[in-house]
């Protein structure tokens, strides 16, 4: 990202002199970077710092990401997440619900279970190889944590109402495989279901050392994917 804040409108500049803390300061930038990356790919805008000073996200009251462009609304939702300093941005159209969740692969208590997993959850944790554990339990806590954000709820509400499945399901009427969840470059499928009978399908991608998903209402295609390296090369200042 760049040192300067140019590339940030009004209203964000004054909600970054509001946030106290280095890490968050830090952390929120990377979200809005991210996020203007992925919508000027998604728009066809240029990528550059005017085009990304006329982007604003804002918080809606109950604190999902708002998109607007220069002061309207824009047709588009939105998602984010960071983690770690690596950050994530699903763009749908305006219609959709939509979440996503970026997760590390790293240890978790047993209490963290019993606490935020279901018992058909829990059993499924219990039930993997010792190898394997952590990253499940990373991906079905990403899928929980991308459809309380579709559901716009957050950590609101209990997570052990919010049930994942990872068995194959059926996406645009043909019967998908078994998942292959360990492949930094495919998106896998998966489906959540909230307590109150709402159910997303989604989509799960896993590398070394974390894991991504998305899920969103109506079901979507597999995530095309803008690469860092594309978005940021023609990124400079204009005059």
């Amino acid at each position: 990202m760049p040192s300067d804040n140019d590339w940030l409108g009004p209203a964000e500049l004054a909600q970054l002199d509001r946030l106290r803390f280095l890490k968050r300061r830090a952390d929120w930038r990377l979200g809005r970077w991210t996020a203007k990356c992925a919508l000027a790919g998604y728009l066809n805008a240029p990528l550059n710092t005017r085009t990304f000073a006329t982007i604003e996200i804002s918080p809606a009251p109950d604190g999902a990401p708002e998109v607007f462009i220069s002061s309207q609304p824009a047709a588009v939702t939105i998602s984010l997440s960071h983690r770690a300093g690596v950050a994530i941005c699903a763009v749908s159209t305006s219609e959709s619900k939509l979440g996503c969740d970026l997760e590390l692969i790293e240890p978790r208590s047993d209490a963290f279970v019993a606490d935020y997993f279901s018992i058909e959850e829990q059993t499924l944790i219990a039930q993997a190889p010792a190898d394997d554990r952590y990253r499940l339990l990373a991906l079905l806590w990403s899928a929980k944590e991308s459809a309380l954000k579709a559901l716009r709820q957050g950590l609101r509400v209990d997570t052990r109402n919010v049930a994942v499945s990872l068995s194959a399901i059926s996406h645009n009427g043909e019967d998908l495989n078994e998942l292959e969840t360990n492949s930094p470059t495919c998106w896998s499928p998966l489906s959540v279901r909230y307590s109150d009978g709402q159910h997303f399908h989604g989509w799960c991608q896993s590398a070394t050392n974390y894991v991504r998903t998305l899920v969103s209402d109506p079901p979507s295609d597999p995530p095309i994917l803008l690469e860092a390296t594309t978005a940021l090369r023609p990124l400079q200042s204009v005059s």
